[in-house]
């Protein structure tokens, strides 16, 4: 049996591929993970967009919901973190489809390994204004606020933002050295706290297999699914970054 890390799905975005066809894509690779997967790690970013009104969720993406409902359904644990695109997820999916919800970084033992786990947002050194803007969308109140927005407007809102951080997030940006890498320099300084063997986050859409600097603890960034259809994979003591169309 395998415990399976992957991240940054962003459904609802049309990229190289349009969101329909890269949905089908991700449903063939939870049919692969099916037949070993002892539990499943989604690192954030599931949706493009997302905000959950009380009586209303965005709509799609159904074949991939119905997917980690076969997994849960089986007993099969989902543990699933909010990212900066589905920072407005509440109790939707964890009523609806047995998920476990995570809003922060956790840390966790597996097969007497430590593993250190998180969408990556506003980690690190540096994005001030990202988790400026961060502190905004958490915020209660404006969470409230913005629930009274009828969901056509609010929905297309949702968009706009979720384009706009695209365009302006340190995501983009090619690999910047370890000593560069907010995501790297904060895995650092855990490790100091710490002992963590395995440091995985999402969030740079880049997959990286990076060893720290105390050469027995390792960053793994498991990538995306409209560039690279990255995955770790975490079987009888090893970790392995795989890609799904190679």
């Amino acid at each position: 049996m395998a415990i399976y890390f992957a991240s940054d799905f962003h459904l609802g975005l049309n990229a190289k591929k349009p969101s329909k066809e890269r949905e089908q894509i991700i449903i063939s690779w939870f049919d692969q993970i099916s037949t070993d997967v002892e539990s499943l790690y989604i690192l954030g970013d599931l949706f493009d967009y997302w905000f959950e009104y009380r009586h209303v969720v965005p709509k799609g993406h159904i074949r991939v919901l119905a997917k980690i409902a076969e997994l849960t359904d089986k007993g099969i644990p989902v543990h699933l973190f909010t990212g900066n695109h589905d920072l407005w997820m509440f109790d939707y999916l964890s009523e609806e489809l047995g998920v476990k919800i995570y809003k922060k970084p956790i840390y966790t033992t597996i097969n007497n390994k430590v593993f250190l786990l998180g969408h990556g947002d506003g980690l690190g050194p540096n994005d001030h204004g990202y988790k400026f803007i961060k502190r905004i969308f958490s915020n209660k109140i404006n969470q409230w606020l913005f629930a009274r927005i009828h969901p056509n407007l609010g929905m297309s809102m949702m968009k706009f933002f979720s384009r706009k951080s695209r365009e302006s997030e340190s995501t983009i940006t090619p690999f910047q050295g370890a000593d560069k890498e907010w995501l790297i320099i904060y895995a650092e300084e855990q490790i100091k706290i710490k002992h963590f063997d395995f440091c995985i986050f999402g969030h740079r859409h880049l997959p990286l297999d990076i060893t720290l600097s105390n050469k027995s603890s390792r960053y793994i960034n498991t990538g995306d699914w409209f560039e690279h259809y990255s995955y770790a994979k975490f079987e009888s003591g090893t970790l392995e970054l795989k890609y799904f169309l190679q």
